[in-house]
């Protein structure tokens, strides 16, 4: 598998409706399916979480990550969504 590192944008409502289903599939301590940038993988529901924030001169960032094994993520989510 190769190296990747993407970032997306997504509106307001679409942003709100991932992180709806990503609430959800951790509160169900399930795996999820999701697609980025034309890749869809499965998080695996033992996923390390982590909430980032940096600062800069002119600028702020907030991120919410998730981090796994890859083998971690050979389950198979019962809710395999086109697009996440």
């Amino acid at each position: 598998m190769s190296e990747r590192d993407v970032e997306k944008d997504y509106s307001v409502a679409d942003f709100a409706a991932k992180l709806r289903r990503l609430a959800d599939a951790l509160e169900a301590g399930k795996p999820f399916r999701i697609q980025i940038a034309g890749e869809r993988f499965t998080v695996p529901k033992n996923a390390r979480i982590s909430v980032e924030h940096e600062r800069g001169d002119s600028e702020e960032e907030v991120e919410f990550q998730l981090k796994w094994a890859i083998a971690d993520a050979d389950e198979d989510p019962e809710d395999d969504d086109p697009e996440v």
